[in-house]
C-alpha cells in the first residue's frame, strides 16, 4: 500500500440517499398522525340547523340520489339488515363474526379504511362469509365538518385500503357521526350528495321505534354493547332473514372488482401505514432512549465535575511527591496560510510568563506572507521553518525533529494563549506517568450568534467531558489548540500519525495505549477561533466526527489490553461510541416527537417534554459556564441554539457514519492534504470580539 493517499469524496450517494429515507419517513409519519390522531373538529352531536328535504325525510333509510331528486329505500318485512359502523376491531369483531356464522346470518360492516390496513386478515373473513363491506371513511372524520378536499382523501384512502385488502372497491357508505336519515342535516347534507356524485349509496339507519317485523336496517358498533344488541335482535322472531343490505334490497353491483392499478395502490397503501406504525413505535422507543441517554450524560457530566473540582491539585506543584516544571519547553506552530492570525498567535506566545521557551513556526508550504510575517518578528525565541505543504501532521513531525526539549507544546496557529497558560499546561507533566496535557480551549470569536452557540459547545461539552475524562482517566484528545506533550512519548509511537483526519485524536489514543496518561490542565485557557459561517462549521465538524470515527476504529483492540490501555479502552471508546455517536443518532427525535405531539397529539404535553429537556440543559450548562469562569448572559442563545445548531451537528454525525458504512467502509486511507481543505486553519482571519479585549490596534496582545 502507498504510504499516502487522496481522500476519497464521499459519494453523492450518501445524500441522495439521506434525502430519500428522509422523505420516507417524514411523509409515513404524516401520514400515520393524520390517520392516527386527528381530533375531529365535530365528534359531537351538533343541533340540526338545517332539515333535510322533504323528500328525503321519508323515515327509510336508504339513500339514492338521481337527477330528479332522492330517492329512498328500507328493507322488506321480517328482514334485518345488520349493519356494524367502524372497525374491524382486533377483539370484538371475531366474536361478532363467530355470533353471525353461528346464527347463519349475514351483515353488512361499514369499517374504517384504517382500521382495514391494520387488520387485513378479519377484512378477509368478513368477505370470505358472505359478508358485505361498506366504507366508514378512512379516519371517521366528520365529513360535513371537514373540507372537501379531506372528504375526497377520506373517501379515497378507504377505497384504495379495501382494493389492497380484497381487490373490490365498494359502492356503500355511511358518514360517521350520523344515525337515521333526518341526522344528515345541515352541513352532511351536501357532504352526502357530493359522495352520492362519486358513485356511493348513503345508508342510515331505522329509527328504533321502528318494529323489527317490519324491516329495519339497525347499526351497531364493534363493542361489548354493540355484540350484546346484536344478539338480541338475532333472537327476535319477528325476523326471518338476517341479511345484507343489498340482499335486502334486491340489488347487486355494490361491490366491484377494483382495477389491477387500484390494487397495486392499495398495497402500497397497506406498505406506508405498516411503515408509519413502525416508524411511531420505533420513534416512541427512540424517544426513550434519547431521552435516558441525554439525562444520563448530562447527570454523569455534572457529577463527574464535581468530583473533578476535589480532586484538583493532585498531579499538580505542592503536592509533596511532585516538583514545579521549569525546564525548557519548545512550542510547535503549524501554519499553511495563516498570515493574519500568526503574528498576535506568537505574540502571545512570546509573551507567557513561562520564560525558557523556544517556538518553532513549521510554514508549511504557504502561498502568502506567513513566513514573511514571522521574520519581521525577529524575536531569537523563535525559528521558522519552511517545507512543502505536507498537512499539519508532517508539519507537526517537521516541528519534532527540530525540537531538543523533553517536553513540547502544540499550538495551532489561530490561538492566542493566555500569559500563564503554558506554565500551567506543563505543570502536570511533573509526574512521570502522564505524557501529555489538555488545555482549556475557548472560543475568542464569540460575538455572533453562530459563535456564541460554538461557546456554549465547548463549555458544556468539551470542557465537561474533560473533566470527566480526567477523573475516569480516559481522555480521548488533546486539541491541537493547546497540548503539551513529553517529546521521548511521541517520538516513542512515531510522531504524529497522517493516517486519521483526526490525528490529535489518533495521537492521545497511540499514547493511553503506550502507557502514558493523559490529564486536563483548566486553567492553561487558550483562545481560539471558531467557524464564522455554517459551511465552514459543517466542514470543520464533518473531518472531527469522521477523524474520531477513524481513530475509535483503529485503536478499537485497545478495548482488550490490560493496564492503561485497557482501561482508556473500555471507558474513552464506550462513552464515545454511546454518546457521540449513537445518542447524536437519536437525539433527533425528541425534536421530531415534540414536533409531532404539536401536531398530532396533546401539544401541552409534547411541549411540556420539549422545555424538560431545556430545563435540564439550562440548569448542566449554567454549572458548567461557573466551573468555567464564564457568565451566565451566554445561556440566552441556548434555547435558539437547539433549532439550528444543534440539527447541523445531527447531520454531521449520521453523515459521517454513512460515508464510514457506504463510503469508504473500514478502509483508513493516509490522506493527501494540500491545505485548501485543511479542517485546522480557518478560512477568515481572526478578528476581534466585543468585549474580549484579547489584541491592541494593530494585533498587539494586551
Amino acid at each position: 500500500m502507498s504510504s499516502r493517499h487522496a481522500l476519497r469524496r464521499p459519494p453523492r450517494g450518501h445524500w441522495v440517499l439521506l434525502m430519500l429515507i428522509l422523505a420516507v419517513v417524514v411523509v409515513s409519519l404524516l401520514f400515520e398522525g393524520w390517520t392516527t390522531h386527528e381530533v375531529d373538529s365535530a365528534r359531537s352531536k351538533r343541533p340540526c340547523s338545517k332539515p333535510i328535504p322533504r323528500s328525503a325525510d321519508t323515515g327509510e333509510p336508504v339513500l339514492r340520489f338521481t337527477g330528479a331528486g332522492v330517492e329512498t329505500a328500507a328493507m322488506p318485512a321480517r328482514t334485518a339488515a345488520l349493519t356494524f359502523n367502524g372497525g374491524p376491531d382486533p377483539v370484538w369483531t371475531p366474536r361478532l363474526l363467530d355470533l353471525l356464522r353461528s346464527n347463519g346470518a349475514h351483515a353488512t360492516f361499514f369499517v374504517h379504511g384504517r382500521q382495514a390496513t391494520r387488520h387485513p386478515e378479519l377484512v378477509r373473513r368478513m368477505r370470505d362469509e358472505g359478508h358485505e363491506i361498506g366504507s366508514y371513511t378512512y379516519t371517521g372524520g366528520d365529513l360535513g365538518a371537514a373540507s372537501q378536499a379531506r372528504a375526497r382523501m377520506e373517501l379515497g384512502f378507504t377505497q384504495m385500503a379495501l382494493a389492497g385488502v380484497t381487490g373490490e372497491h365498494t359502492r356503500l357508505l355511511r358518514l360517521p357521526h350520523t344515525t337515521t336519515a333526518d341526522t344528515l342535516c345541515g352541513a352532511e347534507w351536501p357532504a352526502a350528495q357530493r359522495a352520492a356524485r362519486q358513485g356511493y349509496l348513503v345508508v342510515a339507519a331505522d329509527r328504533k321505534s321502528r318494529q323489527a317485523a317490519e324491516g329495519v336496517v339497525r347499526q351497531y358498533s364493534h363493542t361489548d354493547l354493540g355484540f350484546r344488541e346484536a344478539r338480541s335482535l338475532l333472537r327476535d322472531p319477528g325476523v326471518e332473514r338476517f341479511t345484507t343490505l343489498s340482499a335486502g334490497l334486491g340489488q347487486s353491483g355494490f361491490t366491484t372488482r377494483a382495477p389491477l392499478v387500484e390494487r397495486l395502490k392499495g398495497a402500497g397503501l397497506l406498505h406506508a401505514q405498516e411503515l408509519g406504525r413502525v416508524l411511531s413505535r420505533a420513534m416512541s422507543w427512540a424517544m426513550v432512549v434519547a431521552g435516558a441517554l441525554g439525562l444520563l450524560r448530562l447527570a454523569v457530566l455534572g457529577w463527574f465535575a464535581r468530583v473533578h473540582v476535589r480532586r484538583r491539585g493532585r498531579f499538580r506543584p505542592g503536592s509533596p511527591r511532585l516538583r514545579e516544571v521549569t525546564g525548557p519547553v519548545t512550542v510547535l506552530v503549524p501554519a499553511h496560510n495563516e498570515e493574519a492570525g500568526i503574528a498576535p498567535t506568537v505574540r502571545s506566545l512570546l509573551a507567557s510568563t513561562y520564560r525558557d521557551l523556544h517556538v518553532i513556526v513549521i510554514d508549511d508550504g504557504s502561498t502568502d506572507g506567513t513566513a514573511d510575517v514571522v521574520e519581521r518578528l525577529a524575536d531569537p525565541r523563535v525559528t521558522l521553518v519552511r517545507q512543502p505543504n505536507t498537512g499539519k501532521p508532517g508539519a507537526l513531525n517537521t516541528g519534532l525533529l527540530h525540537a531538543r526539549d523533553d517536553i513540547v507544546v502544540m499550538v495551532d496557529a489561530d490561538t492566542v494563549l493566555e500569559p500563564d497558560a503554558i506554565h500551567h499546561l506543563v505543570q502536570p507533566l511533573a509526574h512521570p506517568a502522564i505524557g501529555a496535557v489538555s488545555g482549556n480551549t475557548k472560543v475568542g470569536n464569540r460575538g455572533h450568534l453562530l459563535g456564541k452557540w460554538q461557546h456554549l459547545e465547548y463549555v458544556l461539552g468539551f470542557n465537561l467531558d474533560r473533566r470527566m475524562f480526567e477523573v475516569l482517566e480516559c481522555m480521548p484528545t488533546v486539541p491541537g489548540a493547546i497540548g503539551a506533550f513529553r517529546r521521548d512519548a511521541l517520538m516513542g509511537i512515531g510522531g504524529v500519525s497522517d493516517e486519521t483526519l483526526a490525528e490529535d485524536t489518533d495521537l492521545t489514543m497511540a499514547l493511553w495505549r503506550a502507557g502514558w496518561r493523559v490529564v486536563y490542565e483548566e486553567s492553561a485557557v487558550a483562545w481560539t477561533e471558531v467557524p464564522s459561517t455554517l459551511r465552514q462549521l459543517w466542514r470543520q465538524r464533518y473531518r472531527w466526527c469522521y477523524g474520531t470515527l477513524q481513530s475509535m476504529w483503529k485503536h478499537r483492540r485497545s478495548v482488550g489490553e490490560l493496564g492503561t490501555a485497557g482501561r482508556f479502552g473500555r471507558r474513552g471508546l464506550s462513552y464515545l461510541a454511546l454518546f457521540q455517536v449513537v445518542l447524536p443518532l437519536f437525539a433527533p427525535v425528541v425534536d421530531v416527537f415534540a414536533l409531532y405531539g404539536v401536531c398530532f397529539r396533546d401539544p401541552s404535553e409534547a411541549v411540556a417534554v420539549w422545555l424538560a429537556f431545556l430545563l435540564v440543559q439550562l440548569v448542566t450548562a449554567g454549572y458548567a459556564l461557573r466551573l468555567d469562569g464564564e457568565r451566565l448572559r451566554a445561556l440566552w442563545s441556548l434555547p435558539l441554539q437547539l433549532f439550528v445548531y444543534r440539527q447541523l451537528l445531527y447531520l454531521v454525525v449520521l453523515h459521517s457514519v454513512m460515508t464510514a458504512l457506504l463510503g469508504t467502509r473500514l478502509k483508513w486511507h493516509r490522506m493527501h492534504r494540500t491545505g485548501t481543505a485543511d479542517p485546522y486553519r480557518l478560512d477568515e482571519p481572526a478578528r476581534d470580539e466585543p468585549g474580549l479585549a484579547l489584541h491592541g490596534p494593530k494585533g498587539e496582545l494586551r
